[in-house]
């Protein structure tokens, strides 16, 4: 078979796409276990994050979350629920549609819903130094503890070094990042709405 005919090249060009393929799925098989693993332990860190639970090892993740952390299924919602300082903590894992792609995450409360307990990412495609940097320590701790007026908070254009009055409602947004601190703002309202649903919270 002459190597510059054209079925000579069809058939090369098989083999080695029908290796590669062969390869990258005998390696997707390999790692799954470790894939999912990982998914797993970042949802769990993000847990222990937004609801306030420290931890200093990927060990201790999930020794405390097993041993601190409980699951709730109301009504097809899966909701977290741990006790901190006494006092009953519900966090859920809320997605919606940020400026590129879906933002997924954590969101906890408080046991009537009138204060953010925390807030942390699992996963986002946000613009690299502008929204993707509600990632960062500083955005996310101005949730932490922050009041919810009216069943809602703010997010508002400030100096972007962090609002932390945490009595008025409101969050810095991210310069240069309007439209994802708005789907932000729009995703933690539809959540904090959605756990009032589920815990039976009227006010």
């Amino acid at each position: 078979m002459k190597r510059e005919g054209r079925v000579y090249t069809i058939i090369f060009t098989f083999i080695i796409s029908f290796v590669f393929v062969f390869v990258l799925a005998v390696a997707n098989e390999l790692t799954k276990d470790t894939v999912e693993k990982n998914q797993e332990l970042f949802q769990i860190k993000a847990i222990l994050s937004a609801t306030g639970i420290s931890y200093q090892s990927d060990e201790e993740a999930f020794q405390k979350y097993n041993s601190i952390v409980s699951t709730l299924n109301n009504n097809g919602s899966e909701i977290y629920t741990a006790q901190i300082n006494q006092e009953n903590i519900y966090a859920t894992i809320f997605s919606g549609s940020g400026l590129w792609g879906t933002i997924t995450g954590v969101l906890a409360v408080n046991e009537d819903v009138s204060r953010i307990v925390g807030i942390d990412f699992i996963s986002q495609n946000e613009t690299p130094g502008l929204g993707g940097r509600i990632e960062e320590d500083w955005f996310k701790r101005q949730f932490s503890g922050l009041k919810i007026i009216d069943s809602e908070i703010k997010i508002v254009t400030g100096q972007n070094g962090g609002d932390y009055d945490y009595e008025n409602g409101q969050v810095d947004a991210i310069t240069g990042a309007t439209r994802t601190s708005e789907s932000i703002e729009k995703i933690v309202n539809e959540t904090i709405s959605n756990l009032k649903d589920i815990l039976g919270v009227s006010i």
